[in-house]
């Protein structure tokens, strides 16, 4: 295909999240069901009847959206620390599955799928390869969705400096955000095809110990064993301390909805 931003390391990449994952089921945004569904019912004729194959699922929160729409999800995670948290918080839920696998190896059979979703983790992929393996396991006119739903990193003066907080921590000049040049090639992966796409801007709110959760969530902020966490925790509650009100941090968020189909 050509586009893929990142070498076949799917592994690497996933080894990113270990020892994320309390963090990450704690503190990371949600998607909120009443902006991602009524998209997906108008452009896909989302109904409870479809299967849904979350891929790249992490502890489960976009498949927690479509369980709401009465949805069976298979949850697909290459992050054994993710995956065992996903499947410890999903275990009551009988229709909702995780098992081990990847956007480059599902290990799902043929056309198995109606939709098959991706949140915060597409930039990770390779997709030379995931996108193979997205028409494989999809049922004849299924849709691939993609969920992105987070900080802005620019726009307001409190997310450009934590963008730049985030780069001190992760020792890199380069954006936080280098990677997601992949969201730009969408139309490029679906040319032949359908692409629906639309955008809504918000706000998050968060107290101190959200802020470090949050953080601490990221692929890029050190862990608390590494020796440079102390001081980039200061600095982090320095940042904190310089834009806070009354307790609380406003970030700008945006909600990033796409939904393909192949030809």
């Amino acid at each position: 295909m050509g586009f893929s931003t990142h070498p076949a390391e799917p592994e690497n990449n996933c080894d990113k999240f270990t020892g994320r994952a309390e963090a990450y089921a704690l503190y990371r945004e949600r998607y909120l069901p009443e902006i991602v569904l009524p998209p997906l019912r108008e452009w896909c004729g989302l109904t409870p009847t479809m299967t849904v194959a979350d891929i790249g699922a992490g502890t489960g929160m976009l498949g927690d959206a479509f369980r709401l729409n009465g949805n069976a999800v298979i949850a697909v995670e290459p992050n054994a620390e993710m995956r065992s948290l996903c499947k410890e918080l999903h275990a009551a839920d009988a229709a909702f599955h995780v098992i081990a696998g990847s956007a480059e190896e599902t290990t799902l059979p043929d056309a198995s799928v109606d939709m098959i979703t991706v949140g915060r983790a597409l930039h990770w992929f390779n997709m030379d390869q995931a996108l193979p393996e997205f028409r494989r396991i999809l049922k004849p006119s299924g849709w691939v969705v993609i969920v992105a739903s987070g900080r802005e990193g620019s726009g307001r003066a409190e997310n450009e400096a934590f963008e730049m907080l985030l780069r001190t921590g992760a020792n890199t000049q380069e954006s936080t955000r280098a990677s997601y040049v992949v969201y730009d090639q969408l139309d490029k992966f679906f040319a032949k095809g359908t692409l629906h796409h639309t955008e809504i801007p918000g706000e998050m709110h968060v107290d101190w110990n959200e802020l470090r959760g949050l953080t601490l969530s990221t692929s890029h902020a050190p862990l608390p064993e590494s020796e440079n966490f102390a001081a980039f925790e200061r600095a982090l509650e320095e940042f904190f301390q310089r834009f806070q009100n009354e307790g609380k941090l406003t970030l700008a968020t945006r909600t990033w909805m796409n939904a393909g189909r192949f030809e």
